[in-house]
């Protein structure tokens, strides 16, 4: 490991940028943290200077010499205006309305990214959590309008249809939903495109040559877990492969649901040869249920995975899996917010953003294909 700091994640608070590159593109402190080697939270402290933090001299070293080389120089917001009553600059501030932020890295992964593209455009991102509770949830929409917001993002950890917060309609200021719909389409929204997801997960089974292809489900009151699943039995059909329910096994997309459904469809007379887990916690699980059973990763069951988290590059093999696009939708909201009316009245369509996949080590080719 690195210095404490460097191992800290992406999300600690660092000024905006303004200096450019030769091709007239900005250099943020993401380009800095990549040629220094380093997270984005260290090249934060360092130039910064920030007090009690311990960070080796190498270290500084190199975020000063690649923050020079680069020519990033920190700045305040050019998008600044002077306040009417007391002559002051102002700075624009974006609200970020969210229901929760422990249950998973997903919505960090989004706040970051509108942080991220807030500050490129000279704005300050705002944000709180709500914990489902109705009446906070107004206040904090309301106390948001009060300080003055030039726009608002509502999210909701899970993916599904809303009821509209009262706050939002007639609040004054573009509103853009983030992970959530309403019926009426009153604001734009963005989710993850789960169902084509499910497809092309299954389709790159298929395609490795797997006719027999197990599906461990996240539970079924959640949205994310229906679609996966029709995108599951769709790619299903487009291969003239029938479906049978016995391969799909329920989980609670935790490790230990993953490891128990592994077994499952480990006990079926005629098992799968590959294996569907709809994130990649369950797949964590699944490793170990397959490796307890003594079968290798791929070259006995094939293993495919979803969200994209971190330990999916940490484990061996390393996890096929696809791309949870909170990054992408977090910015796509900024960027909506600028092209957005107040009132909300023109209905907007859902935009749902890709889940690319990722092809790693855990999934192998089922039958070679026959010698021209």
């Amino acid at each position: 490991m690195a210095d404490g700091p460097e191992t800290s994640g992406e999300h600690a608070p660092a000024d905006a940028t303004a200096a450019r590159g030769s091709a007239g593109r900005r250099v943020t402190m993401t380009d800095v943290a990549e040629a220094a080697g380093c997270s984005q939270a260290t090249v934060s402290f360092v130039l910064k200077n920030a007090p009690g933090i311990k960070i080796s001299a190498e270290t500084r070293a190199r975020v000063i010499d690649a923050a020079i080389t680069l020519g990033y120089t920190a700045t305040t917001f050019a998008h600044q205006a002077p306040d009417a009553r007391s002559g002051r600059a102002t700075i624009p501030v974006v609200g970020f309305v969210v229901d929760q932020l422990a249950t998973s890295p997903e919505a960090v992964v989004a706040i970051d990214a509108a942080r991220q593209a807030c500050w490129n455009e000279g704005r300050i991102l705002l944000s709180a959590q709500t914990m489902n509770d109705p009446e906070m949830e107004e206040k904090t929409i309301e106390a948001m309008v009060a300080q003055g917001v030039s726009g608002l993002i509502y999210m909701t950890i899970f993916t599904r249809r809303i009821d509209l917060p009262a706050g939002l309609i007639g609040c004054g200021v573009p509103v853009v939903l983030l992970n959530c719909y309403s019926d009426d389409r009153r604001f734009p929204a963005v989710v993850p495109a789960e169902m084509a997801a499910g497809q092309r997960a299954t389709q790159h089974l298929v395609g490795h040559g797997h006719h027999r292809i197990g599906m461990i489900t996240g539970e079924p009151w959640m949205e994310a877990a229906r679609d996966r699943q029709k995108g599951y039995r769709r790619a299903l059909a487009d291969g003239g492969l029938p479906f049978d329910a016995s391969l799909v096994v329920q989980g609670n997309w935790s490790a230990s649901s993953g490891y128990n459904g592994a077994l499952s469809l480990l006990a079926l007379p005629d098992r799968p040869t590959a294996i569907f887990c709809q994130n990649d916690r369950m797949a964590i699980g699944c490793y170990e249920a397959l490796k307890e059973q003594g079968l290798r990763i791929p070259g006995d069951m094939s293993v495919i995975g979803f969200d994209d988290e971190e330990i999916s590059r940490q484990l061996h093999p390393q996890l096929s899996t696809l791309v949870l696009p909170h990054r992408a939708m977090g910015a796509w909201t900024v960027r909506q917010l600028g092209q957005s009316a107040p009132t909300g009245a023109a209905p907007s369509p859902v935009t749902r953003l890709e889940c690319p996949l990722v092809p790693r080590g855990s999934v192998e080719r089922r039958f070679q294909a026959n010698p021209a």
